[in-house]
């Protein structure tokens, strides 16, 4: 049966407001309400539902510059191992969204609300008919920008002179910690019955993340992102993940230093903010990238075999390289287009990471192996 829907009002209008004083005006979709973040964009076709549930994009207002999205529409909340199937975490994660068409009438056999429908219910508000392309070429050029976003009442008109000035004070999410905002608060349990297990430092992990562990037959323990060391080694885990998260790595500080100790004692693998993590809890350093990487299509390079991955990515700080020279770190991935840092491992122990997402959800699953490296690490325990 093909779902019915109901029209979205058309008649909101919408502004966004850069903190440079740059104004996009288009139609609100969505929540109406005032937010702010800050502004990124993703050049990715599809995943749109994985996407906005990404607990990395937590406190940024996110543009999609592929034209059209919301065309195949949400899927439904159904429950696998107690996590949602179709979504990386509990409900939407970004600020706000930026589109240039939004479809209306979706078309899908698994699809049960619009993308509208799904944002009005969880309270985001988001913008379309606004040239996404000029908003995407602004921030290559200046880099990420801090702004606004409103979404207005039916009939009711932007009142400029106050939006203006509310764009003189924008709150900057990266100085807070994103990361205690989306991490668990007490341990959770997930279980196949396997034999062995993990204990998962959450930062803001993606479900499919924990997904791929449990499917290697690997029980995961997930904790809370600053958990101890030794809170951590009561569970007598086979190995330590650390996952994705949103924000600064430097202000992990708990995070950087319960890792600064684990690695010494269990096999270790991280993924995005956890490598960023990895490196500053080994004397490396990190610094933020001017637009970031977020797309499914970025290049990662092997040093050791020269081949070359296409990758999943979402972040907005990188390892810096040089750094690495004063640590037990070596290179392992560059990304070709820009040389930064995409994966370090341990030059003598069973440590390692990667700045992308090899879970993928979505995009490409070509290094999903890299599981398969970490669950092989307890091999040798």
């Amino acid at each position: 049966m093909v779902p019915q829907y109901s029209a979205s009002n058309k008649n909101k209008k919408a502004i966004l407001l850069l903190e440079d004083g740059t104004s996009f005006i288009g139609k609100g979709f969505g929540a109406t309400g005032k937010i702010s973040g800050e502004v990124v964009f993703s050049t990715q076709m599809v995943g749109y539902p994985e996407a906005l549930t990404d607990p990395s994009y937590k406190g940024q207002v996110l543009t999609f510059t592929y034209p059209m999205v919301g065309n195949y529409g949400v899927p439904s909340n159904e429950l696998n191992l107690g996590m949602p199937l179709y979504f990386e975490s509990d409900h939407i994660q970004v600020q706000g969204l930026i589109i240039h068409e939004l479809c209306h009438e979706p078309f899908h056999w698994a699809s049960t609300r619009t993308l509208d429908k799904w944002l009005t219910d969880e309270g985001v508000p988001g913008i379309y008919g606004v040239d996404t392309r000029r908003l995407t070429k602004k921030l290559r050029t200046y880099g990420v920008m801090l702004g606004i976003l409103q979404v207005f009442e039916a009939g009711e008109e932007p009142n400029m002179d106050a939006i203006l000035m509310n764009g003189k004070n924008i709150a900057d999410p990266n100085l807070t910690d994103l990361v205690k905002e989306v991490s668990v608060k007490k341990p959770i349990k997930y279980s196949v019955n396997g034999k062995k297990t993990v204990v998962l430092i959450d930062c803001g992990v993606k479900y499919s993340i924990i997904r791929n562990l449990l499917k290697r037959g690997i029980d995961v323990v997930r904790v809370p992102y600053d958990t101890s060391a030794s809170e951590i080694m009561n569970y007598n885990p086979d190995g330590v993940f650390l996952s994705n998260g949103p924000g600064d790595p430097k202000k992990c500080t708990k995070t950087i230093a319960s890792i600064r100790e684990l690695s010494e004692k269990v096999p270790l693998m991280g993924i995005c903010l956890g490598a960023q993590i990895l490196a500053l809890s080994m004397g490396g350093d990190t610094y933020k990238l001017k637009f970031g990487h977020r797309a499914q299509n970025q290049p990662a390079l092997d040093l050791n075999s020269d081949r070359c991955y296409i990758t999943t990515q979402n972040h907005g700080y990188a390892i810096n390289l040089e750094s690495l020279k004063k640590t037990p770190l070596e290179p392992w991935f560059i990304n070709p287009n820009d040389k930064t840092t995409e994966g370090v491992k341990h030059k003598n122990k069973p440590v390692f990471a990667v700045q992308w997402h090899p879970e993928a959800s979505p995009g490409p699953y070509d290094t999903e192996m890299l599981f398969d490296k970490f669950a092989k690490t307890f091999e040798v325990k």
